[in-house]
């Protein structure tokens, strides 16, 4: 019964979004974060303390307008996600979105046969970064399914894919992400989340976190090349998309030791790119368990 009223909610909000323009799509959202924001206690004082303890600041008045807007900024992001297919296509994206790609790096997302695993985070505007790279070339990425099926199969029939697709996290095929990277597509990876206690502690922020280390790995075991990017959102629907040049590592053949130096420099390069814009960043995500 929960499942369907929840289903029935979306299917109501996803008709108002419809029936509504960009921006006053987006002054609803902020709304209802802002509401959001103030009845979630435990996921308010979750976003201050990280933002406190990342070092971002140590005023809790400036951790709380941090946080808030970063709940705005999350509802804003659902929002645009929906509304994308309605104000992107292949002919015009580029006109609301700055390319800021090392040169260097886009020759790898032009040439068809050469796979990428691109790492980033939850910041700026991770679903748009997929659809809007994938003009490029093909997007492959991860997902958790939602626990309310109805709800997920809804949310999945509303993304436009152009050329993004998402696949599950847990398959059967263990050998997926490689037919990724050997189709010459990209493998998108966001691995700012709580990893299991089995994968390694990582310093995040000058805060030990257990980190996923599938990016390390298929770059040492394939040697594809490996890109830091994300996309930051300038206004509404407009965006710059970044991406860093490949980084490469090589195997000393103490493979643990690898994985952490690969680990330890991607969480670096996402840490700068948050601190120039907190506001951007999930915050309200229990990063270190």
């Amino acid at each position: 019964m929960r499942y369907l009223l929840e289903y029935a909610a979306a299917r109501g909000m996803l008709c108002m979004l419809d029936r509504m323009d960009l921006a006053a799509s987006e002054r609803l959202a902020t709304r209802i974060a802002g509401f959001w924001f103030l009845l979630h206690g435990m996921r308010r004082r979750v976003a201050i303390d990280n933002i406190i303890r990342s070092g971002i600041t140590s005023d809790p008045k400036e951790a709380q307008r941090i946080a808030r807007d970063s709940f705005r900024h999350f509802a804003v992001l659902v929002v645009e996600s929906l509304k994308s297919g309605e104000c992107f296509n292949e002919q015009n994206w580029k006109d609301r979105v700055r390319v800021d790609i090392n040169p260097e790096t886009m020759r790898l997302l032009e040439d068809p046969r050469q796979g990428i695993i691109l790492v980033s985070g939850h910041f700026g505007n991770w679903e748009i970064a997929a659809q809007l790279l994938s003009y490029l070339k093909p997007v492959a990425g991860i997902t958790r399914p939602l626990d309310n099926p109805y709800t997920n199969r809804l949310m999945e029939s509303r993304k436009p894919r152009n050329r993004f697709r998402l696949i599950p996290k847990h398959d059967t095929d263990a050998l997926r992400f490689l037919k990724i990277l050997r189709n010459g597509e990209m493998l998108a990876l966001l691995n700012d989340q709580h990893a299991r206690r089995e994968d390694p502690l990582v310093d995040f922020f000058g805060r030990p976190a257990h980190t996923h280390t599938s990016p390390a790995l298929l770059h040492l075991v394939t040697r594809t090349p490996l890109c830091f990017g994300y996309c930051l959102r300038t206004g509404p629907m407009q965006y710059t998309v970044h991406a860093g040049p490949p980084l490469h590592f090589a195997a000393t053949g103490n493979r643990e030791a690898d994985i952490r130096t690969i680990l330890e420099a991607l969480n670096r390069l996402l840490e700068d790119a948050i601190r120039l814009h907190p506001e951007q960043y999930l915050w309200a995500h229990r990063r270190w368990k």
